[in-house]
């Protein structure tokens, strides 16, 4: 492994070779290329359905709160019981947009392929980060698939690349359709935070 393009923390190297592994994984050959959650669901067996297709089942009330004054309450959700064809259904809050929901499906995906278990559904938790989170997996869980889907959404080679460039975040996140706020989650955790500052004045 080439260390030269890990991150320099040994947590940050180690989350950083694991999501290396999952963009291998999804055929990806270049670090800059946009990894699509979407398509590395059907391998993590999960089965991404719309809001349309489970509001049959929800109440009048329960429709109204989530896509209203709950609608910044939640991210997605999954069912805790696998459906009969082994998958686990995941819905997405649909007032996201498709950049966060990329990052909110790929952190789904790591617990997955990280053979996380969810003890039990708590759907009144709220992670490190205050969000709330549908199922009680264990901090170091959280931490571990938030930060392995952040990374494998944007590599640090590439990042360190773009931002010796002068690129800015907002560029970064169009580059790999996430949001602005998880390339600099991703700058300040890799230790790019600073240069990113000079760049940008500099600039």
């Amino acid at each position: 492994m080439d260390t030269e393009n890990l991150p320099p923390s040994r947590k940050g190297r180690e989350f950083e070779i694991r999501a290396l592994g999952l963009r291998d994984f999804a055929g990806l050959r270049r670090d800059d290329e946009r990894l699509n959650p979407f398509e590395l669901a059907n391998y993590a067996k999960l089965l991404v359905a719309s809001f349309e297709q489970i509001e049959p089942f929800l109440s009048e009330e329960t429709k109204s709160h989530l896509l209203g004054d709950g609608s910044d309450k939640w991210s997605g959700g999954a069912c805790s019981q696998a459906l009969q064809d082994g998958r686990k259904l995941i819905v997405l809050n649909p007032t996201h947009n498709k950049n966060r929901q990329n990052a909110t499906l790929m952190e789904e995906i790591c617990h997955v392929f990280l053979g996380h278990k969810p003890s039990r559904l708590a759907i009144e938790n709220v992670d490190k980060h205050g969000r709330p989170i549908a199922r009680d997996y264990r901090e170091d869980d959280e931490e571990a698939a938030y930060s392995i889907g952040a990374a494998a959404l944007v590599p640090f080679s590439s990042l360190r690349r773009f931002v010796e460039q002068g690129k800015t975040s907002r560029e970064i996140a169009r580059h790999f359709s996430v949001s602005r706020e998880l390339v600099e989650y991703r700058m300040k955790v890799s230790r790019l935070w600073e240069t990113y500052k000079v760049s940008v004045v500099s600039g």
